[in-house]
């Protein structure tokens, strides 16, 4: 068994930032955020990242306890970015409770980072159903148990109450779960991170106003 000496020197021996890293000019960024981030997830896409839509959506309960979970990315505009889930879902009730969100990208092929903050609306009922019936057959019938982070017996008995749901399915495709939610995250704050091989990282943040976007450098 690898001792907790080994494991703490193991994990100082990995190598970061290998490989070629992209150049990132703060002084040429466009405007708005939302130009930047599309450039630097068609860049992932093409880079071969794998599911570069993949981000860490982070929440906290009432109480301001936080939590995390890796989930994808919808959709992005000049307005939100989108993300969905059972209202009754751990992540939900945060939402319910405390309506503001952080969403985090890590491309780590091109040492590029995005965290995204600010509060999240919960988009119309019609804009939920769609969302919920463009999902794949499995996921449609998973989510329509609507028993996400409750506690699970065995997996037979999740396993049986799939079978069950894709069954019903068949007989109704356009069948949409009751508390299937399509959220939107407004932003507040955008920032843009790169890494550099030599720690000399590069880090710019647009912040919303009500007169539009401003830009700043942060120090790494």
């Amino acid at each position: 068994m690898t001792g907790a000496a080994d494991l703490r020197q193991t994990l100082r021996d990995i190598e970061v930032f290998a490989g070629e890293l992209p150049d990132f000019d703060p002084s040429v960024a466009p405007d708005t955020p939302v130009e930047l981030f599309t450039e630097w997830l068609l860049t992932a896409l093409s880079a071969g990242v794998r599911e570069p839509h993949a981000m860490t959506l982070s929440t906290a309960d009432a109480g301001g306890d936080p939590s995390a979970r890796v989930l994808v990315l919808k959709d992005v505009s000049a307005e939100a970015w989108q993300f969905a889930s059972d209202a009754s879902s751990r992540k939900g009730r945060d939402l319910a409770a405390r309506p503001y969100a952080a969403l985090t990208f890590y491309w780590a092929p091109l040492a590029r980072q995005v965290l995204v903050r600010g509060p999240v609306v919960r988009e119309t009922p019609e804009r939920c159903a769609a969302d919920f019936l463009a999902r794949g057959e499995g996921a449609r019938a998973e989510a329509l148990l609507g028993r996400q982070s409750q506690p699970l017996a065995d997996l037979a008995e999740r396993d049986a109450q799939v079978e069950a749901s894709l069954a019903r399915l068949k007989s109704e495709p356009d069948l949409v779960a009751p508390g299937w939610t399509l959220y939107s995250l407004r932003p507040e704050s955008v920032e843009f991170w790169q890494g550099d091989k030599q720690r000399r990282h590069t880090r710019l943040v647009y912040l919303s106003s009500p007169a539009g976007w401003t830009k700043q450098l942060l120090w790494p």
